[in-house]
């Protein structure tokens, strides 16, 4: 099977910047697109960033000029860089990927999730 191990969460004031990074490991043929998504108390689970394997980058407005995201493909693992950090970015933040595995000698492509990371920036 394929996990998602987050890391990088924690406490920063306003303007601080902090780094995410998640790392999938398993029976991995390949990683196609990957990203964070986050959730916010009382509020649906939205996405924050993805990249493609081509490298390909997607935000959300909240994120654009402040946060960017990457990927080593490689070792499979996607981060994303948080700067200017503002108090309505605190948040759960979970990492996301659609991965290509290998089980029982079979392929197949499923989606995964972390299990989140918080992050809080204080005013």
């Amino acid at each position: 099977q394929v996990q998602l191990v987050e890391s990088g969460g924690g406490l920063v004031q306003a303007g601080g910047s902090l780094r995410l990074s998640c790392a999938a490991s398993g029976t991995i043929v390949s990683s196609n697109v990957m990203g964070w998504y986050r959730q916010a108390p009382g509020k649906q689970r939205e996405l924050v960033a993805t990249i493609t394997s081509g490298g390909n980058t997607n935000y959300a407005d909240s994120g654009k000029g402040r946060f960017t995201i990457s990927r080593d493909g490689d070792k499979n693992t996607v981060d994303l860089q948080m700067n200017s950090l503002k108090p309505e970015d605190t948040a759960v933040y979970y990492c996301y990927a659609n991965i290509l595995s290998r089980i029982l000698g079979r392929t197949r492509t499923s989606e995964y999730w972390g299990q989140g990371t918080q992050v809080t920036v204080s005013s």
